[in-house]
């Protein structure tokens, strides 16, 4: 049987629904029903606007930070880590046994190697001579490594 295969530069929100609603369905059947809960930080402006903070959340024992910005008021001070730590204070309440990011932005690597993340993965070179990096941080190897300083 041929199933013809057509190609598109835009996605129809029904058939983005469909298909994470198919990945859904398969990840439940091989790992039960999921625990996933949202995590949000928000950084706000004295005018009460956000801008900035952390997005997340938390499922099947992991905390995963999707988005992570400190504004430019606030770099240089502690303000990633302190999100971080914020996160990971909830997400062991929650029962995580760690947390794990991503991002292509040098100064960000270094600020979560800070938190006690460590580099997994690595694309080089994947834009503009920017590496793209996965980093993970188990809680109770964060807590070691912490206790030995």
């Amino acid at each position: 049987m041929t199933i013809p295969l057509t190609l598109s530069d835009t996605v129809p929100e029904s058939a983005r629904d469909s298909i994470l609603a198919s990945i859904k369905a398969h990840n439940e059947t091989l790992l039960g029903a999921t625990d996933r809960k949202e995590i949000y930080i928000p950084i706000t402006a004295d005018d009460g606007t956000v801008d900035g903070g952390l997005v997340g959340y938390t499922g099947r024992g992991w905390l995963f930070v999707e988005l992570l910005a400190v504004p430019e008021r606030l770099r240089g001070q502690g303000m990633a880590g302190a999100l971080l730590a914020h996160a990971e204070e909830e997400a062991r309440a929650r029962g995580c046994i760690g947390s794990y990011i991503d991002t292509i932005n040098p100064v960000a690597c270094r600020a979560y190697e800070r938190a006690g993340y460590h580099v997994f993965g690595r694309i080089e070179d994947f834009a503009k001579g920017y590496d793209i990096c996965w980093l993970i941080k188990r809680f109770g190897e964060a807590l070691e490594e912490t206790s030995d300083a």
